[in-house]
């Protein structure tokens, strides 16, 4: 299993609406709407890390009001 924070820029005054939307997709385990550079942070699994480029290019990445993102995957020691 493959986790990752994905941090998330959107247009303005779109963040708690990108945050519920993206909530709902499959693989999202935690999205809050939070203040700094970036507006949203998303905690995402997958069973692998093909599967989570595809999660965050297919399904998060095409949710209106996204303009950046960056994915951060979860180092395991």
């Amino acid at each position: 299993m493959v986790q990752a924070y994905i941090l998330i820029q959107t247009d303005v005054g779109k963040a708690a609406e990108v945050a519920a939307e993206i909530a709902d997709v499959k693989g999202v385990t935690m999205a809050e709407d939070v203040t700094g550079p970036y507006d949203v942070i998303v905690r995402a699994e997958a069973r692998n890390v093909d599967e989570l480029g595809k999660l965050v290019v297919a399904k998060v990445q095409n949710i209106a009001g996204i303009t950046r993102t960056l994915t951060c995957p979860v180092v395991h020691i």
